[in-house]
C-alpha cells in the first residue's frame, strides 16, 4: 500500500493507506471522520483516475497493523449494501473503492433503459467490482461475484462534491461577490456533469473498466479541471 499524506480537522495530518492494484483502502480506526473536505475531495479524485481493471482480492487479507486474517462484513446504507473487511482486533477496516463508493450512496443499480442502451452499444462489460467480463446478452449480474451492474449516480456525486467545495471555503473571510460565484459555478457544475452523462466516451471506458468505472473515470477527468 502507499501513503496518502491529507489535511485533518483542527490542522491535524491523516495518514491514509491506498492500494491501487486492489483499488482499495485502509482506514485506522475512525480516520475517515477526521478528514477535511478538501481531503474527501481528493480520495474521491484518486478513485476517478484509477478506475480500471483491478486485482481479484485474495481469500485471506492481513491487517497490515497485527497480521490477523480481516474479517467480512456486509452492511447496508439506506437500501444499498456494501462489504468491507475488518481487523477483529479493531485496528481498521480494509474497503474497495466499488464499495467506498456504495457505502457513501454514489452508486445505483442500471435502469431498464439504460441496460437496453448499453446493450445497443456493447456486448461486454466488464464488472465493476471484480473487472471478471459480463455477456450483456444473457444476464446483467456478474456471475463471479453476484454484483449487479450499477452505474455511479453522477447527480449525487455533483450535490455531494460541491458540498464539500462549500464546506472548505473560509466564511471568514466575506465576499460580497461570493453568492454570485457560486450560482455561476453550479450552473457550470450542471453542464459538465450533463456532458459527462452523455458522452461518446463512457461506452469504451464502460467496456473495460465496467460501468461504474465508466463514471469515475469521467468524475476524473472533471476534477482534474477543477479541484
Amino acid at each position: 500500500m502507499a501513503e496518502h499524506a491529507l489535511g485533518g480537522h483542527m490542522g491535524t495530518s491523516v495518514v491514509i493507506d491506498v492500494c491501487l492494484p486492489c483499488q482499495s483502502f485502509w482506514f485506522d480506526g475512525r480516520e475517515s471522520l477526521q478528514l477535511t473536505p478538501a481531503s474527501t475531495l481528493k480520495l474521491f479524485k484518486v478513485i476517478g483516475e484509477t478506475a480500471t481493471k483491478r486485482h481479484l482480492l485474495p481469500a485471506r487479507i492481513p491487517c497490515p497493523r497485527c497480521d490477523a486474517a480481516l474479517e467480512g462484513v456486509e452492511d447496508v446504507q439506506r437500501t444499498t449494501k456494501f462489504r468491507y473487511r475488518r481487523c477483529p482486533k479493531q485496528h481498521g477496516r480494509f474497503i474497495t473503492f466499488f464499495d467506498f463508493l456504495r457505502e457513501k450512496d454514489f452508486v445505483k443499480p442500471l435502469s431498464g433503459a439504460q441496460l437496453d442502451d448499453l446493450r445497443a452499444h456493447l456486448d461486454t462489460a466488464n464488472c465493476s467490482n471484480c473487472g471478471a467480463p459480463v455477456d450483456l446478452a444473457r444476464t446483467t449480474t456478474c456471475a463471479h461475484c453476484g454484483s449487479p451492474l450499477s452505474m455511479l449516480d453522477l447527480k449525487h456525486a455533483q450535490a455531494v462534491i460541491e458540498g464539500l467545495r462549500a464546506a472548505d471555503v473560509d466564511l471568514a473571510a466575506v465576499d460580497p461577490a461570493l453568492a454570485l460565484e457560486r450560482i455561476r459555478a453550479r450552473r457550470q457544475s450542471e453542464r459538465a456533469f450533463t456532458e459527462i452523462e452523455q458522452g461518446a466516451s463512457w461506452y469504451h471506458d464502460a467496456s473495460s473498466a465496467g460501468t461504474v468505472g465508466a463514471g469515475l473515470l469521467a468524475l476524473g477527468r472533471w476534477l482534474n479541471r477543477k479541484v
